[in-house]
């Protein structure tokens, strides 16, 4: 489950790569088929979208590939709007001189254009791309895969193929649209490449200062001794592979007579519903997990929540600092609960690459190490006790 969300990107990147073989493939037999490409428009333009599409995916999901994997670090260019903007403007431009059989140039050298400037809009608009967004441009991914996967079945006139691509790509693209909400994003600034990308703002990055340490001990005592006990899982819960300790944790505590759930952000880890898989493999029951909306209101009746590599879904910064890359994402309000306890391995910034203001607060308390090893040793003080 660790590396899940880059396996899926590599796949969706296949898929379409498989489109715009399929396009390019069909678009030679239909120069040998026709003198004039103008009388046969339905057919060229699903050619050509396949091949848009379909090359925009896989090219979009190899950079994705990249930077889930950590091979590839955020980059924008000078007016990285505008390359973006026009790059699909002569996406557009060279899809009507194709329909038109504009004379004067070579259709193939067209039609190769039409590929590399696809190829080339497909890596700069997900380059910029900040690491907390990472999520909604998987599932917009996949929805032009779907697309594209559609257009092979029209040419081909296969129900199962056209039915199968229509799928993904309406299932795609709602998922995308409940993502950009869930973040209070615009989908608009998706397509054209300025989406959260990490110019983390003066404010996001002056709010250093003390933080506390608690033992192992302490956060056993504290933990037993609670009425109610959030957990917030993040990606280090993923990393360390820690879902069945934490699992057990749980059952611990409700031996104690503690009242637990789990707190889900929409985007927590690398991808939709990471988290919700996660934690079903470790046997979690479905009805302790709780929605960002359904359990923001009982943190302030709550007495301790524990973050498990979970970083920038807690950040106070997208509340309260319009300087910040990730402001206006509706976040867990863990703040409200009257102990925070985070676990990390290090004062790292998360995977947006901005310092959480939530690590210094007075009511929050670090407990570093990895997941796993700080929750077997929990496990270990609590059956003591």
């Amino acid at each position: 489950m660790t590396a899940m969300p880059q396996m899926v990107s590599l796949f969706n990147g296949m898929g379409g790569a498989c489109a715009a073989i399929i396009s390019i493939v069909e678009f030679g037999h239909l120069q040998n088929e026709l003198s004039d490409l103008s009388t046969e428009p339905l057919k060229v333009l699903t050619i050509l979208s396949g091949l848009v599409i379909g090359t925009v995916s896989f090219f979009g999901s190899m950079i994705a590939f990249g930077k889930l994997n950590g091979n590839i670090n955020d980059k924008t260019l000078p007016g990285q709007q505008v390359i973006n903007i026009g790059l699909l403007l002569v996406i557009v431009g060279l899809l009507v001189a194709m329909l038109g059989s504009w004379t004067g140039v070579d259709i193939n050298i067209l039609f190769w254009s039409l590929f590399g400037i696809s190829a080339l809009y497909g890596i700069l608009f997900v380059m910029p791309i900040g690491g907390a967004d990472m999520p909604v441009v998987i599932s917009l991914l996949n929805s032009f895969t779907g697309v594209a996967a559609a257009c092979g079945g029209f040419l081909y006139d296969n129900p199962v193929m056209l039915t199968g691509g229509i799928l993904v790509g309406s299932a795609g693209t709602i998922l995308t649209i409940l993502m950009c909400k869930a973040m209070n994003r615009s989908l608009t600034n998706v397509i054209v490449g300025a989406f959260g990308g990490n110019k983390a703002g003066g404010a996001a990055q002056e709010t250093g200062g003390a933080y506390k340490e608690i033992s192992m001990s302490d956060t056993a005592v504290l933990m037993a001794y609670s009425k109610k006990v959030v957990i917030v899982p993040g990606y280090g819960l993923a990393v360390a592979q820690a879902q069945h300790t934490c699992h057990e944790l749980e059952k611990v505590l409700e031996e104690k007579g503690v009242e637990l759930v789990y707190a889900i952000h929409p985007v927590a880890g690398r991808m939709p519903g990471h988290m919700n898989v996660l934690l079903a493999e470790a046997d979690v029951p479905y009805e302790k997990l709780k929605e960002m909306e359904e359990i923001n209101p009982e943190f302030a009746q709550t007495d301790v929540v524990l973050i498990l590599g979970a970083n920038d879904v807690v950040n106070p910064a997208a509340k309260n600092d319009p300087a910040s890359p990730i402001y206006g994402m509706p976040i867990l309000e863990v703040e409200n609960a009257q102990h925070v306890i985070v676990n990390k391995r290090s004062m790292k910034p998360g995977y947006a690459g901005i310092e959480n203001a939530l690590f210094f607060q007075p009511k929050t308390s670090m407990l570093f190490g990895d997941a796993k090893k700080v929750l077997q040793d929990l496990v270990s003080e609590l059956k003591s006790m």
